[in-house]
């Protein structure tokens, strides 16, 4: 087995919500945290060492939309280029249970339940697995202790409604902050280690 190691990345306020109270596109609150120096910086560390990437259908959408087009953008931020060229170019498992064919290069389908899905991936191929913004796919997966590194964009706002990441129920786990920076603005980017 090669028990690769699984990553996670997910944009957070104070209030731990992934979305504002207007419900899964509400992101206002993150806008201006999103293009800073640290939050580009963090970026860029969440796929160096990462050769899958596991997104849900509704951010595989947004993100290969928007980021698609930004991999060949010369006045785009190089930090920005080399995410976009990264995310296009690497292999991509998206869950859906709506489509039935792959709009996207290099992409598998997948409607199988993610922990069985993250196990599976761990023992085949080289490089980390990355799960990509899709806080429906953390969240079992943190249930089922398949989450090694979390990458974590906390900013400085408290939305008071949306979905949190960290729900009651979940098994208790240890953590490891590896790496602590902060911006400007007060955002805070964070790498957290599981403690095995």
């Amino acid at each position: 087995m090669n028990d690769r190691t699984v990553t996670a990345n997910l944009a957070l306020t104070l209030d731990g919500r992934y979305h504002g109270p207007e419900g899964p596109n509400d992101f206002g609150a993150f806008v201006p945290y999103v293009s800073t120096e640290v939050a580009r910086d963090h970026l860029s560390r969440i796929w160096e060492s990462a050769t899958t990437a596991v997104l849900g259908r509704n951010n595989a959408e947004g993100f290969l939309g928007y980021w698609s087009p930004v991999a060949d953008d010369p006045a785009a931020d190089p930090r920005d280029r080399g995410y976009a060229k990264w995310l296009v170019e690497t292999e991509k498992v998206v869950f859906s249970t709506t489509l039935t064919e792959a709009p996207w290069e290099r992409t598998r389908l997948v409607s199988a339940p993610a922990a069985e899905v993250i196990t599976e991936l761990k023992s085949t191929g080289d490089g980390d697995i990355l799960v990509n913004s899709s806080a429906t796919l953390i969240k079992p997966l943190l249930a089922a202790d398949l989450v090694d590194r979390l990458y974590l964009m906390v900013v400085p706002e408290i939305v008071g409604g949306g979905r949190r990441l960290f729900d009651d129920g979940l098994p208790a786990t240890k953590w490891s902050l590896s790496r602590q920076e902060t911006g400007e603005l007060g955002e805070l980017a964070l790498i957290y280690d599981r403690v095995r």
